[in-house]
C-alpha cells in the first residue's frame, strides 16, 4: 500500500505525495488558479494536472530527480545546469502571461518592504546589524527597472527535475507571472554560486551577475524571518543566512 508522505507543510499550504500523485492543498485558491494557468501556458515541461478542486490540486510525479537542493550538494552535472538555463531562457522568451507574478513586484513597494524587513531582523535579534546593512547595500542593485518576461517566480533548485542532462519538468508555479528574468536566475542559483557560469552558459545571453547577486541578498533578507516562523531553518549550512554571510 502506498504511504502518504508529507513533502512540505506549514500554515498556508501543504504538499502530500501518495504513490505517483502529489496533492497540493492551499488556503489561497488564487495560488492554485495561477499554478494551473501557468503550467498550461509555459513552453517547458511541467507536471500533468490530474484534477483540481477548491483548495486542492492533484498532479503527476515527474521522471528523474531534482537538480539539487538549497543547503545540499548539487547532483546535477554542468550539462544539466546548462540545460536548465536553456529551459529558463525558453520560458523567458515566451509570450507574457496575463498577470504579474512573484518576481514582478513594484520597485518602490519592494524597497519599502525590504527596509521594513531589515529593521525587523535587527530589532528582533535574528541577524546582526552589520550583516543586514551590508546585504541591504548589495540588494540595491536589484531595485532597478526591468523589462517584464514570463517568470516562474519561485524557481528554487528543488523545483527543476532532470534525467541525466535533460530537463524533465518544472514544478510549483503558484508565483508565476510577469517579472524580472534575473530574479528567476538568482533564485535558481541561490546557495550554488559555483554553478552560475554553467546556468548562464545554457541561458545563452549576457546576464548581469551583479544584479543576480543582489537578488540573492534581497531574497534572503526577505525570507529569513518567515522561514524561522514557519518551521524552516534559514541558518542551516548553505542556506539563506550563509548566503548573506558570503556577501560580507
Amino acid at each position: 500500500m502506498d504511504e502518504v508522505k508529507v513533502v512540505v507543510a506549514h500554515s498556508e499550504r501543504a504538499t502530500l505525495r501518495v504513490g505517483d500523485v502529489f496533492l497540493k492543498v492551499d488556503a489561497d485558491q488564487a495560488r492554485i488558479d495561477v499554478e494551473v494557468e501557468a503550467m498550461a501556458l509555459a513552453p517547458v515541461p511541467t507536471p500533468e494536472v490530474l484534477w483540481h478542486k477548491p483548495h486542492v490540486l492533484a498532479i503527476a510525479a515527474l521522471p528523474g530527480a531534482t537538480i539539487g537542493r538549497l543547503g545540499g550538494p548539487s547532483t546535477g552535472s554542468p550539462a544539466a545546469w546548462a540545460a536548465a538555463g536553456a529551459a529558463i531562457r525558453k520560458l523567458h522568451d515566451a509570450p507574457l502571461p496575463p498577470r504579474p507574478g512573484g518576481a514582478g513586484r513594484n520597485i518602490v513597494a519592494l524597497a519599502a518592504e525590504l527596509d521594513d524587513e531589515c529593521e525587523l531582523l535587527v530589532r528582533n535579534g535574528l541577524l546582526p546589524a552589520d550583516l543586514v546593512t551590508r546585504n541591504r547595500q548589495v540588494a540595491e542593485a536589484a531595485l532597478r527597472p526591468w523589462t517584464p518576461v514570463f517568470t516562474h517566480g519561485d524557481l528554487q533548485i528543488a523545483h527543476v527535475f532532470v534525467d541525466g542532462d535533460e530537463v524533465t519538468g518544472i514544478i510549483d508555479w503558484s508565483e508565476a507571472g510577469q517579472g524580472d528574468a534575473l530574479y528567476d536566475l538568482a533564485t535558481f542559483t541561490l546557495g550554488h554560486e559555483e554553478h552560475l557560469g554553467d546556468l548562464v552558459a545554457g541561458y545563452g545571453t549576457d546576464a548581469d551577475l551583479d544584479v543576480i547577486r543582489a537578488w540573492w541578498s534581497l531574497r534572503s533578507l526577505l525570507v529569513v524571518r518567515w522561514l524561522s516562523e514557519h518551521g524552516f531553518d534559514p541558518f542551516a549550512p548553505g542556506c539563506e543566512v550563509d548566503v548573506l554571510r558570503s556577501r560580507m
